[in-house]
């Protein structure tokens, strides 16, 4: 909602005290507002490698749980996505948010080979979910300065194998994901 300028220089020339509470109510309402906040104005970026490894293990550990589905597999990346989302609009931070995809995607590849290996009508939505989430790892990465690839050359040389050798195969020529990273 787009505020009046008449009201935003009323609200500039309202007394600090009340400013203060105002601001203290509104910032309350939003859980990931004041996640933000702590994390810029208390925790300052000394936390960001913690927050990392913190998702990291958690990839670890639902992938490592056994699976009985495809589809229990996508939902498991879905949450797992959605954790690293979050902490994308926490913390701002765009390496971390291309290093956990790979990790997340490499992981269940090395975790349930049983389940990604052939292509079949159980494996599709799976696999196309598998597909487009390479495709958006690979946008953030060319978004990335060049410097940085060099991070990320055998984790995504990995993942294309995986994509381009497993039941996602077909949707990785259908989105024209490339075999080889850079």
């Amino acid at each position: 909602m787009a505020i009046p300028d008449s009201l935003k220089k009323a609200i500039v020339q309202m007394p600090a005290k009340d400013k203060d509470k105002l601001l203290l109510r509104l910032v309350g309402k939003d859980p990931l507002l004041v996640d933000r906040l702590n994390f810029e104005l208390l925790e300052g970026s000394d936390t960001l490698l913690e927050r990392r490894a913190a998702i990291r293990n958690r990839i670890i550990k639902i992938a490592g749980m056994s699976q009985y589905s495809p589809g229990w597999l996508m939902m498991d990346m879905r949450s797992l996505s959605g954790d690293i989302t979050q902490h994308v609009k926490i913390t701002k931070d765009k390496y971390g948010e291309i290093e956990l995809s790979i990790q997340m995607v490499n992981t269940f590849f090395e975790n349930h080979p049983d389940l990604l290996t052939k292509y079949s009508s159980r494996s599709d939505k799976c696999s196309l979910y598998i597909a487009k989430k390479v495709q958006t790892i690979l946008k953030l990465l060319t978004k990335l300065d060049e410097d940085y690839y060099v991070d990320f050359e055998s984790e995504m040389g990995k993942l294309l194998r995986y994509v381009h050798s497993m039941c996602t195969k077909p949707y990785a020529r259908e989105l024209d994901i490339p075999e080889e990273w850079p």
